[in-house]
């Protein structure tokens, strides 16, 4: 358990916290959500001792100790074993039993214990740094965006660790979904304390309703009531016989704290601009396949009513994006057929579409883009609906972050006019806010969707059919996500993969084969490890002079210094656009990876 007693921390003139108490008892599981920027992260240095406090007192019970899941994985030996053993301490540095342990409860096999840890799917890495972290043997986990970067399987593993851990655990996530299916408690960041309530996000907002709506006309009574001694020190300050009581309400006056007025979050709230069509049916496609090597999908066949939603699912690097791609005609055609509706319109919000944006445009020059013939009124309102209000709509799209630059691309496609709407993981960027806007807006849409996503809030909510990566193949389900996973399932959950009937070969050609097989994985292999390192190493070396660019940001903006302010934001922008490109680069070359070592461990598990 750990309490942080009338907390207070500034930078400059920004207050963060003030008198900030918190509480944590045995077993809490709390999702910690707020805005960017909010405090959050700097929150869980302070618990993490990796920031110094103003004021106040924190409190830790001897021998209590905090884990903490990092972000970016990052590995120096070549075996999972010798990996996990790094943690050990020095008298427990030969006690691998606690390691293997560990290891066999979280799914892995005695052969993977000597495997290279980039040899593994990023769900399975990110097990490997859970194991590190079990092994120090915490009593309590802070989890940074832990969801980051991983499939729907992966998801659903860390859901289910979560939940079961025997410990405390502060969860920081977009994904509403996922925090409320794991904790007990929902904290955020309000008025320079925390706000903490039992069970889910929505009881939390409903407490914070409740909490501003108290404040509020406590701030008013305080108001009138503070008008009135104003009123009364001014009319008899000046009178002999009342001068004393008047000095006596000045007082009163002084001791009262002022009691800033709520400011209101600025939230998404839109609609796609529907284009009219009399079709029933949307699109048809027929046996649709494709591949570069080997055949991502084949034999696809689906017909998409006009208001319904398809959703496109399954593990990293199997052919999802490209799918959405090929129906959306930026891919050659190789197999199949499509055809729509002579009134079809789509509009397509891609993983590659916001690098496509021109970033010497202004937000609002970019937005105009889609519909050459708009009037600026109505641009200036797209832009005022993804929250770039007044002069912000000119700032350039150089200057702005991953999930500013995902609203823009959501305001292109608003400014389109459209009845199919194609849309590649939306939700990444987007605070939770904003994914319940574009929630919302897919809902009620005229039109129809295809989506792809990892979201198994989106999938419940919105999916009316599926096409599912799964076993090899891809198919296509007739129903909602329920009825698939009650139907069918992932059959990595279930333990029912078939396997494959192995080539019986004697000792000798058998390890000849496997030497062959492994020397020929590890030179596939070898670029696409060496991509992931250097994208690991450069990102870690970007964040750390983005975090210094955002120091001298923060110190130049107290002091007023426009001119740095404006080297300094575009610093820091520049840098944050280098670290989301060697992001993207990292996914493509873990996907690379992935698809690899599957290929190679199929082929050396049919040898006996």
């Amino acid at each position: 358990m750990i309490q942080l007693t009338n907390i207070s921390k500034s930078f400059g003139v920004q207050t963060l916290f003030e008198e900030l108490n918190l509480k944590v008892t045995p077993n809490q599981k709390i999702g910690f959500i707020g805005r960017n920027g909010s405090g959050k992260s700097t929150l869980f240095k302070i618990i993490l001792k990796e920031e110094e406090y103003d004021e106040g007192e924190y409190s830790i019970p001897k021998n209590y100790k905090i884990g903490s899941l990092k972000q970016h994985l990052v590995f120096t030996e070549k075996t999972v074993r010798e990996e996990c053993a790094l943690v050990l301490s020095e008298e427990d540095q030969y006690n691998f039993y606690k390691i293997e342990k560990l290891l066999f409860g979280l799914g892995f096999s005695m052969e993977d214990l000597d495997k290279d840890p980039m040899s593994f799917s990023g769900g399975y890495q990110i097990r490997i740094n859970l194991v590190k972290l079990l092994a120090e043997e915490p009593n309590m986990l802070l989890l940074d965006e832990p969801t980051n970067y991983l499939d729907i399987l992966s998801l659903r593993w860390l859901k289910k660790f979560i939940r079961d851990f025997k410990g405390e655990v502060i969860l920081i996530t977009h994904d509403r979904e996922f925090m409320d299916a794991v904790s007990t408690h929902t904290m955020g960041i309000q008025r320079k304390g925390v706000l903490i309530q039992e069970g889910s996000t929505k009881k939390y907002l409903d407490a914070l309703a409740l909490s501003d709506e108290t404040y509020e006309k406590t701030r008013q009574n305080q108001a009138k009531k503070k008008k009135e001694l104003e009123e009364f020190v001014a009319r008899n300050k000046a009178r002999a016989s009342t001068a004393a009581l008047a000095q006596s309400k000045q007082k009163a006056l002084d001791k009262m704290e002022d009691m800033d007025s709520l400011q209101e979050e600025a939230n998404l709230s839109f609609n796609f601009n529907y284009h009219d069509t009399s079709a029933k049916v949307i699109m048809r496609a027929e046996n649709l396949g494709f591949g570069y090597h080997d055949k991502l999908f084949t034999n696809i066949t689906f017909a998409l009513e006009n208001g319904k939603t398809l959703a496109i699912i399954g593990k990293n690097g199997k052919g999802k994006s490209t799918l959405l791609n090929y129906i959306a005609g930026e891919l050659p055609m190789q197999e199949g057929e499509i055809t729509t509706h002579p009134s079809t319109r789509l509009a397509h919000f891609g993983q590659t579409n916001i690098e496509r944006l021109n970033v010497k445009h202004s937000i609002s020059e970019e937005i105009n883009t889609a519909v050459k013939s708009m009037p600026i009124s109505k641009i200036k309102a797209i832009c005022g609906t993804m929250m770039f209000s007044g002069d912000t709509s000119d700032k350039k799209i150089e200057v702005l972050s991953g999930g500013e630059r995902s609203r823009v691309m959501l305001g292109k496609i608003i400014a389109t006019p459209s009845n199919l709407l194609l849309l590649d993981e939306p939700t990444n960027h987007l605070d939770m806010q904003s994914i319940d806007a574009l929630c919302d807006a897919i809902e009620n849409f005229s039109g129809s969707t295809i989506m792809v996503t990892h979201s198994e809030m989106l999938l419940r909510r919105l999916a009316d059919a599926l096409i599912i990566f799964h076993k090899g193949t891809a198919e296509y389900f007739d129903g909602s996500y329920d009825d698939f996973l009650e139907k069918i399932g992932w059959e990595e959950e279930e333990g029912s993969v078939k396997k494959k009937k192995k080539t019986t070969l004697n000792y000798k050609e058998s390890k000849k084969r496997k030497s062959a097989l492994t020397k020929e994985r590890n030179k596939e292999a070898s670029p696409f490890k060496k991509e992931i390192s250097y994208c690991e190493e450069e990102i870690t070396k970007l964040e750390e002079l983005l975090a210094k660019e955002n120091e001298k940001l923060i110190d130049a903006s107290n002091r007023n210094d426009n001119a740095e302010v404006v080297e300094y934001s575009q610093n820091a922008a520049k840098l944050q656009a280098e670290i989301d490109a060697l992001f993207e680069r990292l996914e493509v070359a873990s996907e690379s990876l992935d698809e690899i070592m599957q290929r190679f461990e199929e082929q050396l598990s049919e040898l006996v």
